[in-house]
């Protein structure tokens, strides 16, 4: 089967580092110098597991293509009470499956909950033990999130939908997902403390700009720096404001903190934003941007 790899550009190389895998970053280099992952094994010495997950984050961050995917999407289909009922009877497997999500559950399944299992193995087509590794993450992402009960089978199916758009539907892909979530949550925690926010999780919005940041490849420092100059130039912690100055940064290409000093003192070669009245003379070129499009929002 022919390969496909993306054309490497700096996207490709933030999308590297911030799944923080240097097995799929190696992959990446060997395949893309037209080598063939059927010598990946023995010629980058990784056992037959390292290689499948390094393999399945590279096509999780959509720089490698090799196989098809079991979902498609369009109508899910509608599974009846007699559905349930053959597969209850003669798939063993999806016996063991509905045993093992009810023990991990604590509850038994109804038969709506039912339908919507059939529909993770008959239409999503993930195995068993990928719905098993699915409900467990399902179920510590609640308590991350600080909830003390177990998801409903609504909340996974929608998960498991993710899941199947994103070709993840083998445990080497489950793997690599998970692998990638729990480095992006650590990541997400020394935001946290960056941003001195202690005693309760991010709002979805706060979080939603948190992620953003991150995915744009900015180290610890540059946020630091974006954290304090927010900070000094509105009195406090803006969320908005912040994500000026971020943006800002990531269109001219500086994602550390040394990039960003060395940019300001830089001439543009065009006209720079004037400055509000009462700034500080010491802005930069993002937050005297930021602090007008402030101002304009609030007129």
């Amino acid at each position: 089967m022919m390969t496909t790899i993306l054309h490497i550009g700096q996207s490709d190389v933030t999308k590297l580092l911030s799944a923080a895998s240097p097995d799929a970053a190696l992959l990446y280099l060997y395949l893309q110098s037209g080598n063939e992952l059927s010598r990946a094994e023995q010629e980058l010495h990784m056992n037959e597991s390292r290689l499948s997950c390094a393999a399945a984050t590279l096509r999780q961050l959509g720089l490698w293509q090799d196989r098809e995917r079991h979902f498609v999407p369009g109508e899910r289909p509608d599974y009846t009470e007699r559905d349930v009922i053959r597969a209850m009877d003669t798939d063993r497997d999806f016996r063991s499956l509905y045993g093992e999500v009810q023990r991990l559950l604590g509850k038994q399944l109804n038969t709506e909950e039912l339908k919507i299992l059939l529909g993770f193995v008959r239409y999503l087509g993930l195995s068993p033990d990928v719905v098993s590794v699915l409900v467990c993450y399902c179920k510590d992402r609640a308590r991350q999130r600080g909830s003390l009960r177990n998801p409903s089978l609504r909340t996974i199916e929608k998960e498991a939908y993710a899941w199947a758009e994103q070709g993840i539907d083998t445990m080497e892909e489950a793997a690599a997902f998970i692998q990638r979530q729990n480095q992006r949550n650590s990541q997400l925690g020394r935001l946290m403390q960056l941003l001195q926010i202690r005693g309760r999780n991010l709002t979805p919005g706060e979080e939603k700009y948190a992620r953003q940041w991150l995915e744009m490849g900015f180290h610890e420092d540059a946020i630091s720096l974006a954290y304090e100059k927010t900070c000094l130039n509105t009195g406090g912690l803006s969320w908005a404001y912040m994500n000026r100055i971020l943006t800002s940064w990531h269109e001219a290409g500086w994602h550390t903190a040394q990039q960003i000093r060395q940019g300001d003192k830089k001439p543009s070669g065009g006209k720079k934003p004037s400055q509000p009245k009462g700034a500080s003379g010491n802005l930069g070129a993002a937050e005297l941007e930021a602090i007008q499009q402030a101002l304009k929002e609030g007129n």
